[in-house]
């Protein structure tokens, strides 16, 4: 049985120079590395440019002066440590406070540098009280961290609390070991049978996986995706659009064509987030949004259900349209529901990354006034 080890120690990558190291070490001196033998396997180490290597390696650019360490304010909506409650019908546990990797681009990283901020879920029995005093919750996401690094034991105990809650209908896992280390899944039978007991034919389990890159869909991957959806499990995908990985339309079509053809549905293309490190892997927003496009012309229907979207501090506002002149959002996803479903008509600015910089709104438009 074949388990990757796990590497903390950015020194024993083999594939890094001397020279390397020594330019990285500030950055080091901030942010963690962390890795292990299967993913680091998926580099080739004679590009320098390689898009797996640009997930999982550092950069001295992560130094640059940029963004927030809380892009999303997310404090604001945590009701207790490890529990947040952002929109109505959605509870996120962060339960989890270890990864199988470190994404450079991480957008809560701050969990991990500064220990008086960790935010990670202690006190279940609040949490779950929480969630049955809230009948408008009908869906709970486990994360972190990553969602899969729990024990399958821990998480039967989470999912079978949340399972005694009538009003929650889906339970969702977010994690990165899909690509990271598909190993969680293979050589762990009874995470398999935790999903059999737990997704039912009128409350499923989703799991949230996160292939950034269509070579990260290995046939290891592909075997432990699959062990998952014949447990019963819905697979989606999300990502970042990331500079250097997947700003390419034809790298990213191939990415939705690819997750189509296994089954796994295409969810959120997020725009990386405005965080402390991020600016060397963000993508200006009205580039991005031509980039989805152009993929998603190269895909099948299966293949166009993600949408591009920013996680902002009020909601998720979608990426909608552009003409010459102006840029068109929507709120797809919003923090306060009389929000929900309004647009936004801005006057282009190519330099901006994120919705704040879209200085000249030109019309705010409620979706009570929108036509269907």
């Amino acid at each position: 049985m074949h388990s990757p080890q796990y590497i903390n120690d950015i020194t024993r990558v083999k594939g890094i120079s001397e020279k390397e190291l020594v330019n990285l070490k500030p950055v080091m001196d901030k942010f963690e590395f962390r890795s292990n033998e299967y993913y680091l396997s998926l580099i080739n180490w004679d590009d320098p440019d390689d898009p797996i290597r640009r997930i999982i390696i550092p950069c001295r650019e992560e130094l640059d002066q940029w963004g927030k360490l809380d892009a999303s304010d997310e404090k604001k909506y945590s009701v207790m440590p490890g529990l947040q409650h952002k929109y109505l019908s959605t509870a996120v546990f962060l339960a989890s406070d270890s990864c199988g990797g470190y994404c450079r681009y991480c957008f809560r990283k701050r969990l991990f540098i500064y220990p008086e901020q960790k935010e990670f879920l202690t006190d279940y029995e609040a949490a779950y009280n929480y969630v049955r005093q809230h009948t408008e919750i009908n869906n709970v996401l486990i994360t972190g961290g990553d969602g899969l690094m729990l024990s399958t034991g821990k998480l039967e105990n989470l999912i079978s609390n949340l399972r005694s809650i009538e009003h929650v209908k889906i339970i969702r896992i977010g994690t990165k070991l899909l690509s990271y280390n598909p190993y969680r899944v293979i050589n762990d039978p009874e995470l398999c049978e935790l999903i059999k007991r737990y997704s039912l034919p009128d409350k499923r389990i989703y799991i949230m996986v996160h292939f950034s890159h269509p070579r990260e869909i290995t046939d290891v991957s592909l075997k432990a995706c699959d062990m998952l959806i014949r447990s019963g499990a819905i697979l989606c995908n999300q990502t970042p659009l990331l500079r250097g990985v997947n700003d390419d339309p034809q790298v990213m079509g191939e990415l939705f064509n690819r997750l189509s053809f296994t089954g796994i549905a295409p969810y959120y293309i997020f725009l990386c987030r405005p965080t402390v490190g991020n600016l060397t892997y963000a993508v200006p927003v009205e580039e991005a949004f031509h980039i989805f496009q152009t993929a998603r012309g190269i895909c099948s229907g299966l293949g166009k259900r993600a949408k591009i979207t920013m996680s902002h501090a009020e909601g998720k506002i979608e990426v909608l349209a552009m003409t010459e002149e102006n840029i068109i959002f929507r709120i797809h996803r919003a923090a306060d529901p009389d929000d929900s479903g309004k647009v936004f008509i801005c006057r282009r600015n190519n330099q901006a990354y994120w919705f704040d910089d879209y200085k000249e709104i030109l019309e705010i438009i409620h979706h009570q006034d929108l036509e269907y």
